[in-house]
């Protein structure tokens, strides 16, 4: 996948970018664990959540936060990289001014930000949330969560365990006009160690679901 470099508010980010050849085509934002605890653009839950959109068609975006890989800037704590989460869609979009929807997915720290970003971008119309750490940071923006989405997690997680996410998702599902789901995936912990190919089942499974089990687009060769 093409590599690319964009400006975010603390300098260069470095991503790399899946451009759909279909007009019109949505967005997906796909963002990595924590920087401080080795989380990279290269993680690989991120790298198939990103050939999963774009085996579907959408033109998908994969980066790395400020201060990790070849991005500018030093940590910052989750306000900074959500600056950068956020100046990430506004390429996508500039690239894509036609694109008609968006959707954004995190991994774990990646999950946290994603969901702020959900709430301050409207265009924004679904998400699939990794490994929240709901027990680490404090998810209670969400009122009301603005889009459905899916939240999936590992049920032996000891660094976000099950039942702190829970209580979160039980809040959120009882809001009117959106569907929240919420799948396990069985002797999976925090990195799904071995516990890849279910995690990406069920993402599969739920992307088809709500996109009207669209036809699978080849990707070339997963080089990158």
């Amino acid at each position: 996948m093409p590599e690319v470099i964009f400006t975010g508010p603390a300098g260069r980010l470095e991503g790399r970018f899946h451009q759909s050849a279909t007009r019109g085509a949505p967005i997906a934002i796909v963002l990595h664990p924590h920087p401080q605890f080795g989380g990279t653009m290269n993680n690989q839950i991120v790298y198939h959540l990103y050939y999963a959109f774009a085996e579907r068609g959408f033109s998908v975006l994969r980066f790395n936060f400020r201060g990790v890989g070849r991005s500018q800037g030093a940590f910052d704590h989750g306000a900074g990289e959500l600056s950068d989460a956020a100046a990430a869609l506004d390429w996508a979009q500039a690239v894509n001014p036609e694109a008609r929807a968006c959707w954004i997915a995190g991994v774990s720290f990646g999950s946290w930000i994603g969901m702020q970003l959900l709430m301050r971008r409207p265009e924004i119309e679904g998400f699939v949330s990794v490994a929240p750490p709901a027990n680490r940071f404090d998810y209670s923006f969400l009122a009301p969560c603005p889009s459905s989405g899916l939240f999936i997690h590992g049920d032996l997680d000891r660094v976000a365990p099950l039942k702190e996410v829970t209580s979160v998702i039980e809040k959120l599902k009882t809001q009117k006009g959106i569907s929240i789901e919420h799948a396990v995936v069985k002797g999976a912990n925090h990195f799904f160690e071995d516990r890849i190919d279910p995690l990406i089942a069920e993402v599969d499974a739920y992307l088809d679901k709500r996109l009207g089990n669209p036809p699978r687009i080849s990707i070339p060769a997963r080089s990158d």
